[in-house]
């Protein structure tokens, strides 16, 4: 038996993209993500306790999926379409559980074609 410390939350999540003001206007004015604090070529956001760093470069289409969490997954999606977010496909059950909790999503792209999604759980009405 250790007593090595195990792994806390992700601290942070680090995404490439192609043009860093772009970005920057995507997650700050169109996802409403807070800025903490910007570098020539870099952005740092808050994702509810864990940080987003953007780094302009160029951008890798394997990175991953990025899943946000959202109450109410309907007025978050119909509330980034207003703001011009264009979604791949609008929210839907993908999964239902034994006790009938769903989970939903709704993917959309960021300015560089990569996906994003919103993501809920929900009891059906």
């Amino acid at each position: 038996m250790t007593d090595a410390p195990g792994l806390g939350p992700i601290g942070q999540i680090a995404r490439t993209v192609g043009d860093i003001a772009a970005a920057r206007h995507f997650y700050d004015e169109l996802l409403g993500l807070p800025l903490l604090y910007e570098f020539p070529g870099m952005a740092f956001f808050d994702l509810g306790g864990t940080r987003l760093y953007l780094q302009e470069g160029e951008a890798g289409r394997s990175e991953s999926i990025l899943y946000f969490r959202v109450a109410d997954i309907a007025a978050s999606h119909a509330h980034l379409e207003r703001k011009g977010v264009k979604f791949l496909q609008p929210p839907h059950c993908v999964h239902r559980h034994a006790d009938g909790l769903e989970e939903w999503l709704a993917f959309f792209a960021d300015p560089e074609d990569r996906p994003l999604a919103l993501m809920a759980q929900q009891r059906p009405a």
